[in-house]
């Protein structure tokens, strides 16, 4: 009699466990400029889930907004269980969450290791330097190297490296791909297949869709500060017509 019990709960827990965001009719404003109109999406752990859309769409706002980084927001954030509307930034980063913004954050003017010894710890769990070099072999031969003197695509790496130090489990990626040589792009590529392998959680902002396709679970389409489509990974070939329409490929 026992055992119907048990597996009927289960289901309940993982399912709790797993989702790691949950926004529900989201807003987001920058002074008098509505930009996010109402957003719903989830992620669940280990998923790589993208943000695709047009410049202007509202991608890269809507990770600002999940980071509490817009003038004002209005709606539900749920991180690990954790309502954080009204929450400070300082306080979402906590909770796990690691930002890499379009333009890397990295200080330029300290070599590689003195960067990776800087961050912050918002969990216990935090890569160590070592593990740091291991997934990014370019970063152990330029550890001494200053900032200014690395190349874009190790500046990038380098910024996500720093994230993946203070033990982030939730990475919020914006455009990492940009303006980098195919064979970085190839690399990053293996580093968040490796990343989503360790059960993290990452939603991505990106314009290459070539990279993100063959590494993402899904895909939210946003177009005018509205999510306008969701596409599983399985659902892609068939509806790669309407995708091209939205993106304008």
């Amino acid at each position: 009699m026992n055992a119907p019990m048990t597996a009927a709960k289960e289901p309940m827990t993982t399912k709790s466990h797993r989702e790691k965001i949950r926004i529900s009719d989201l807003h987001a404003f920058y002074g008098e400029s509505h930009i996010l109109h109402g957003i719903d999406l989830s992620v669940n752990q280990g998923e790589l889930v993208t943000l695709l859309g047009r410049n202007g769409s509202g991608r890269s706002t809507t990770l600002r907004a999940i980071m509490n980084m817009v003038g004002k927001r209005t709606g539900s954030i749920f991180i690990n269980g954790n309502e954080t509307i009204n929450m400070p930034s300082h306080r979402i980063a906590h909770l796990g969450l690691g930002y890499c913004p379009e333009e890397r954050g990295i200080f330029s003017s300290l070599n590689v290791e003195e960067n990776l010894m800087l961050p912050p710890a918002v969990r216990s769990d935090g890569m160590s330097v070592e593990e740091i070099y291991e997934m990014f072999p370019n970063l152990a031969e330029r550890r001494k190297s200053q900032g200014t003197r690395l190349s874009g695509g190790e500046q990038q790496m380098l910024a996500m490296a720093r994230i993946l130090r203070t033990g982030a489990n939730i990475l919020l990626l914006d455009e990492i791909t940009e303006g980098l040589a195919p064979v970085i792009v190839q690399k990053l590529g293996e580093v968040l297949t490796k990343l989503k392998q360790r059960g993290l959680t990452i939603v991505l902002v990106e314009q290459n869709f070539r990279f993100a396709a063959p590494i993402a679970d899904r895909h939210y389409v946003m177009e005018h500060g509205h999510i306008v489509e969701e596409i599983p990974r399985e659902e892609l070939e068939e509806k790669t017509e309407l995708l091209n329409t939205y993106l304008g490929v």
